[in-house]
């Protein structure tokens, strides 16, 4: 059967198996295409019931994907129940050395707003999700509200439908294929437990970007149309994304943002700190994306704590606690490399000790070993090096997540804390 076909098969299985089903929109070709494929679902087969439609409003956005959702959320109203989320939700910020996050909507920033709240939304001062804290990154968010939507409508089973795809990176493969370490729904690969009785679901995991735009095509569905504008500019179809603008999956289209939609753009500004810059040199060396050259008399080890050096101390802090705890993991449990890269590290004489056994879902082998300086081989995104690290800093990347960072033992204590701290108070 082709991808469409499959994605049917699934459907079927959701809106059997489920009998509480929202689709988390984000404005883009994939959840758009997801929220079509669920409604012409339920139209063709006459179900008498509704779906839920799950979408954050980051305030500065494209004018395009703004209008996009207002008619995606306008239309079908006997079908979709919309949750548009416009809570000041800490936001991963990628244009700036001292400001890791920014927040949206934040009441006191109210006069430089990118845009007002829209007149139907879920807001500060109208909010019943009552797990929201003012603490809260997007990400968290998003998971407790699965739970919490779960609870409003006293389900039996919830399914949260997400349009990621494998094509789009290696973090979204895995999220179907190699971290298996949680439950799925009677063995569907596609599908993860995410509180009992809640699972999130795949259901177009496999289906590659001509695809998207085949069924667009195909029946009429609508789209953002501001894909057509990027088209135009010359942006690739695997590079056209519709995200938070500041974080760094955006940064490198930021400067489109001052010819698409200059009105916003002006307002963008001097919303968050570092955009204009971004917007100029985003994608090139002078944020440090490209080629990034060592300055003579450095190596990578000295040239990082350079770089520290001239940062905030709460942010050089942040990365030497990351930096801290990826040593200490490459040098006790080891990084999984395939046999080629593991040949390359002992034909260029760096010490390592392989073994040959591992908890992971793989078939590479764990490698020891200590940072070093530089790597020139084809996996130079696996190897602990000062240059990955040189990359970050450059490219802001707070989390770290070029280097494959996950939260810190703090950054997990202190999540822990504050969801403890207002569990209590609530």
């Amino acid at each position: 059967m082709n991808v469409y076909e499959a994605a049917q098969r699934r459907l079927e299985t959701i809106f059997t198996e489920f009998d509480n089903v929202y689709v988390s929109f984000s404005g883009g070709k994939d959840s758009g295409v997801l929220l079509n494929l669920c409604i012409d679902y339920i139209r063709k087969n006459k179900l008498n019931r509704k779906i839920g439609v799950f979408h954050i409003d980051y305030e500065a956005q494209y004018q395009m994907s703004t209008d996009y959702v207002n008619e995606t959320l306008l239309e079908n109203q006997d079908i979709i129940e919309p949750y548009r989320i416009c809570l000041p939700l800490r936001a991963h910020c990628a244009t700036s050395m001292f400001q890791s996050y920014w927040i949206p909507w934040e009441k006191e920033k109210r006069d430089i707003w990118v845009r007002d709240l829209p007149e139907t939304c879920i807001h500060e001062d109208d909010n019943p999700c009552d797990f929201f804290h003012p603490e809260m990154s997007d990400y968290e968010f998003q998971g407790k509200f699965a739970g919490w939507y779960h609870q409003q409508k006293q389900a039996k089973r919830t399914c949260n439908l997400i349009g990621i795809r494998t094509q789009e990176s290696l973090n979204r493969w895995r999220a179907i294929y190699s971290d298996r370490n949680y439950k799925e729904y009677n063995g569907l690969i596609w599908t993860k437990e995410i509180y009992e009785n809640v699972y999130s679901a795949y259901p177009i995991f496999d289906w590659l970007t001509e695809d998207i735009w085949t069924a667009n095509g195909r029946f009429f569905w609508n789209y953002n149309h501001l894909y057509d504008l990027f088209y135009k500019a010359g942006v690739s179809l695997e590079k056209m994304r519709v995200a938070s603008p500041f974080n760094d999956w955006a940064i490198e289209s930021l400067k489109l943002y001052r010819v698409i939609d200059p009105n916003n753009w002006a307002k963008m500004v001097g919303r968050v700190n570092g955009v204009n810059f971004a917007g100029i040199y985003g994608g090139t060396r002078a944020m440090g994306w490209k080629s990034l050259k060592l300055p003579a008399g450095h190596t990578w080890k000295s040239y990082m704590y350079f770089l520290l050096s001239t940062l905030p101390e709460q942010t050089k802090l942040n990365y030497l606690t990351k930096l801290e705890t990826s040593i200490k993991f490459w040098r006790e449990r080891g990084g999984c490399l395939s046999e080629t890269t593991i040949q390359e590290l002992k034909d260029a004489g760096i010490n390592i000790s392989v073994s040959d056994t591992t908890n992971y879902d793989t078939t590479k082998k764990p490698v020891q070993m200590e940072y070093i300086d530089d790597f020139d081989g084809a996996d130079f995104k696996d190897i602990p090096t000062y240059k990955r690290m040189c990359i970050c800093i450059m490219k802001n990347d707070h989390l770290c997540k070029y280097m494959g960072f996950a939260l810190t033992k703090n950054e997990r204590i202190r999540k822990q804390n504050i969801l403890e701290k207002y569990r209590y108070m609530l």
